[in-house]
């Protein structure tokens, strides 16, 4: 009888490692497809912005407006048909897991690519992978639905989409699976490790064929870092870990002032977020969206130190904003931007000061990535696996460990939650549920 069980298992274990293909590969597509389109849109807003700076004062309106539509559009469709769709989508991931909320309705996929397109493209400060990520949760499940599944097996294939689009947001399988296994369930069973993987695996598998298999962003060689450079990078975690604290507060600020406007429409917040965006689209064309470019410049050591600073303070206030505005968009690629350019003015103030400790500001933008997110999210495996695979630089994981220590230290003595548990607890309560 016992033999027979776990025959059973092994079967049942196989047939959800072939489902997690299906579903890693279906993720992926629909991951690749909204990254081809927010590119798509990225190379239409510069050439519409080329446009309206040389149409002077008429320019400058129809940016405005463009922007306060799109990011109206955006918010109207989440509102419509699928409330689940706002934000980043990966606390609504969790609540799910969680039992706390129902599994998300197929049409949250359409809402979800379009306004994520909408949002980003315009202009918002937002990242891909929120979007992604929940996406591929939607599609896992409705996947486990339909080859009926059972609860056990749904909840795995659900955080292995997850995953999975996380995987194809930023071409980074490793960090898609440990994401699983780290932030959205937070304990290792066999069950869900093996439908994580495999959904990575399909999902890397299709975003690399169409995409292409290239890091997200080009770095030049780093050398080893000696030991004596460890002092500096642990006073760069520190610092890191201060701005990540300040970062995840401002998030919640801006969501707390957006709600004392709830008499007004969401459409209509989203619409004066969105104009305040066309504006400093029009005026700095560089400083909007989701910060990609904005992450390379950083990596190829660009800018001098009061142009860091500049970008610095402006995309802390436009992240924050620009995820209060209630529309689809992630936090991922905004913080990593925000991280790699304070990371890059920390390594020149050193090699300004202390030649002796450190050679090349870019490997300080590197390791400032992964100490963000850890200080962020609070998930530090994931954030150095996801620098790493991103920068496609192996010999920092000394510095970036080092960092990442003392990041994770920071908000935990200032008392400061990880971003996702905050903004979980602000998530509408199940009918029924004590809380609610």
């Amino acid at each position: 009888m016992r033999t027979t069980t776990a025959e059973g298992n092994r079967g049942g274990l196989v047939a959800l490692g072939f489902l997690s293909l299906i579903v890693g590969a279906v993720s992926g597509l629909v991951g690749v497809l909204f990254r081809c389109s927010l590119e798509q849109a990225d190379r239409f807003r510069t050439l519409f912005l080329a446009w309206a700076q040389a149409e002077s004062v008429t320019g400058l309106f129809t940016v405005v407006v463009a922007t306060a539509a799109s990011a109206a559009c955006a918010v109207w469709l989440v509102r419509r048909f699928a409330p689940q769709a706002s934000g980043s989508g990966i606390p609504q991931v969790e609540a799910i897991l969680h039992g706390e909320q129902p599994p998300p309705p197929l049409v949250l996929i359409a809402v979800k690519f379009v306004g994520g397109v909408l949002a980003i493209g315009s202009g918002l400060a937002l990242g891909r992978e929120g979007p992604t990520v929940q996406m591929g949760a939607s599609i896992a499940h409705t996947i486990g639905t339909l080859f009926r599944r059972n609860p056990d097996d749904c909840r795995a294939l659900l955080a292995a989409g997850a995953g999975a689009g996380l995987a194809a947001a930023f071409n980074a399988p490793i960090a898609g699976t440990v994401f699983v296994l780290e932030e959205l369930v937070r304990r290792f069973e066999t069950r869900t490790a093996i439908s994580a993987l495999g959904a990575s695996a399909g999902a890397i598998a299709v975003a690399r064929l169409i995409h292409g298999d290239l890091p997200d962003f080009q770095l030049k060689a780093q050398h080893f870092p000696g030991f004596g450079t460890m002092s500096a990078y642990l006073a760069l975690g520190v610092v890191i870990g201060m701005l990540g604290v300040a970062y995840s507060r401002s998030i919640l600020i801006a969501l707390t002032a957006a709600n004392r406007w709830s008499r007004w429409p969401a459409e209509a917040r989203a619409a004066l977020v969105g104009a305040a965006v066309g504006l400093l689209a029009w005026m700095a064309p560089d400083l909007v969206g989701g910060g990609d470019a904005i992450t390379q410049r950083a990596l190829e050591g660009t800018g001098a130190l009061t142009t860091i600073a500049l970008v610095v303070t402006v995309r802390f206030a436009l992240g924050a904003v620009s995820y209060a505005a209630g529309t689809p968009g992630g936090l991922f690629a905004p913080m990593l931007a925000l991280g790699a350019q304070a990371g890059l003015a920390f390594g020149g103030i050193c090699v300004g000061w202390f030649p002796g400790v450190a050679a090349d500001p870019t490997a300080f933008a590197v390791v400032a990535m992964a100490a963000i997110f850890t200080a962020v999210v609070r998930a530090p495996i994931t954030g150095i696996i996801l620098a790493t695979e991103m920068t496609g630089s192996f010999t920092l994981l000394l510095p970036m460990l080092t960092a990442c220590f003392a990041a994770m230290i920071v908000p935990t003595m200032l008392n400061c939650p990880p971003i996702y548990d905050s903004l979980h607890n602000r998530l509408p309560q199940k009918k029924g549920d004590p809380a609610h």
